[in-house]
């Protein structure tokens, strides 16, 4: 009979920035949020397809680094919430922030999105993970539920 303890695999986590974190712009409003996704969706790809990035962010609301959650179609893509909270979690996180553009150029958030919104937000509060905010980006500019007061 085989050891039990020899069937279970090791995890190990580890995490290394990449640059020092002075250098790491701090996110002070909405506007910073959008300057900095525009520059991680690809225009060309904006008014095609929809896409959703994160922030991932520390305590002082300096940016960690992104992750590229999902590629769609034209109306949609799907969002994995346990993947966005893992990547948090690895990479000691303390905020949030979210982006999806919606290719229409309409900035009004869906019923889907304003669902999702909110459990990410529940979901990352269980962790004490903050979501700062989630942004709908189009080629016209930005909707941020920070601001319409819907977080």
């Amino acid at each position: 009979m085989q050891n039990q303890n020899t069937m279970v695999a090791e995890i190990e986590i580890s995490y290394t920035p990449k640059r020092l974190s002075l250098k790491r712009p701090i996110i002070t409003s909405s506007n910073d949020v959008y300057e900095i996704f525009k520059e991680l969706f690809n225009p060309k790809l904006m008014n095609i397809k929809e896409e959703f990035f994160v922030l991932f962010l520390n305590k002082a609301n300096r940016i960690i680094g992104s992750y590229k959650v999902s590629s769609g179609g034209i109306t949609g893509t799907v969002v994995d919430v346990r993947l966005i909270l893992s990547i948090a979690l690895k990479s000691l996180s303390c905020g949030l922030l979210l982006a999806h553009n919606h290719p229409s150029g309409n900035l009004k958030p869906s019923q889907a999105d304003i669902d999702l919104t909110y459990k990410i937000k529940e979901a990352a509060k269980l962790m004490d993970i903050r979501l700062l905010d989630h942004l709908i980006i189009s080629s016209e500019g930005y909707y941020s539920f920070n601001d319409e007061g819907e977080l």
